[in-house]
């Protein structure tokens, strides 16, 4: 069990049912780095965006060399590591975040075989985190992963590609556990001008692989491709490089977080689905 009597799986199940119930096509998910800019302000920012809209935070662990992440997000991730942040620091975040919104950590791989698959996934459910995702994980080796994560009850979020063939795209939909990460793009993270044009595509793709919700993410920048996203069939929408480059530039990196939060948030609510 995580925290508030419910296991994470259940928590994530019921952030994205309580979007709906509330009245926004789709459950906002804020990416922000642990640490960043400094492990204070880092909480602060958690909280702001829960307080401004947002359903679940991802919440990134500082890694040296983290190939998922487009310029915005590594330096966040290397400007934390610089001023100390490590692994236990990152999730000490999310154990002060977890009692208001559901957290899902973003860690790559290294650090947490350097602990333990066991050991990691007892760290994350001590601290009542409800999720995991591992981007350098690939499926044939997420069993292990997978198994520790399911006696915990937390959710081991896999990621699918525009590029994922029908077959692999099943398998990993049907392990997914608490949502399928659906990357809207090939190559990293990072804002775009506009969405793809295969975006609805890639969503219709990722829902009839699994039995979770799809939430969408990589590129979206604006309250209007959030929107955009939702419309086209997304079940979440994660926004990450606008929000970190706000923390990083702002003089009140959580209000500045936060007024952007509450701009998602609201474009979110005011799409119609048919």
């Amino acid at each position: 069990m995580t925290t508030l009597g419910l296991t994470g799986i259940e928590r994530l199940a019921e952030a994205f049912a309580s979007a709906r119930a509330d009245g926004r096509a789709a459950a906002l998910m804020p990416y922000q780095m642990a640490g960043h800019p400094d492990l204070a302000s880092s909480v602060e920012i958690g909280i702001r965006s829960a307080d401004a809209g947002a359903d679940v935070i991802e919440l990134g662990v500082p890694f040296s060399d983290p190939l998922a992440d487009g310029p915005v997000i590594h330096a966040a991730a290397t400007a934390a590591l610089r001023a100390g942040v490590r692994v236990h620091d990152a999730l000490e975040v999310a154990a002060k975040l977890a009692p208001r919104i559901p957290v899902v950590v973003m860690c790559y791989a290294n650090p947490i075989l350097a602990r333990g698959l066991e050991r990691f996934a007892d760290m994350l459910a001590e601290r009542g985190v409800s999720g995991l995702i591992v981007p350098d994980l690939p499926f044939e080796e997420a069993p292990a992963m997978s198994a520790a994560c399911e006696q915990r009850g937390l959710a081991l979020v896999p990621l699918v590609a525009p590029t994922t063939p029908p077959e692999r795209l099943a398998m990993i939909g049907a392990r997914a556990r608490g949502f399928l990460y659906a990357v809207s793009v090939t190559g990293t993270t990072g804002e775009r001008r506009a969405l793809d044009d295969e975006l609805p595509n890639v969503l219709a793709r990722a829902r009839a692989s699994t039995s979770v919700p799809v939430a969408i993410g990589f590129g979206i920048a604006t309250p209007a491709q959030a929107a955009a996203a939702a419309s086209a069939g997304a079940d979440g929408v994660i926004v990450g490089s606008r929000l970190v480059r706000a923390a990083g530039e702002a003089d009140d990196p959580a209000a500045a977080v936060g007024d952007l939060v509450a701009g998602f948030a609201a474009a979110l609510r005011d799409v119609t689905l048919g």
